[in-house]
């Protein structure tokens, strides 16, 4: 536990951004999880209809500097580039 004052402070903000930031992770990885899972299943109506939603969750959280822009950036080029690998066919990717 931190004695000094400025510290304790410091541990009180830490504990507010960290529960502030889950909310925006959890949602992130909920999002892409589902993303994928529409994709490898072959849904291909429902993955295109996703997509957006999913570059969203993905920019507000570069946004918030929760993840970096270059993460963000490779998140959604590696879901466009799953999604396009489909072939507009609705088939299964691995």
């Amino acid at each position: 536990m931190p004695v000094i004052k400025s510290a304790k402070k410091r541990m009180k903000q830490s504990a507010v951004k960290k529960s502030r930031n889950l909310s925006v992770r959890s949602k992130l990885k909920t999002m892409i999880k589902k993303e994928l899972t529409f994709i490898k299943d072959g849904k291909l109506e429902e993955a295109t209809k996703l997509l957006p939603q999913v570059y969203s969750t993905i920019d507000t959280a570069c946004k918030k500097n929760i993840i970096h822009r270059n993460n963000a950036a490779r998140k959604k080029s590696r879901l466009a580039l799953a999604l396009s690998a489909m072939g507009g066919k609705g088939e299964k990717v691995a």
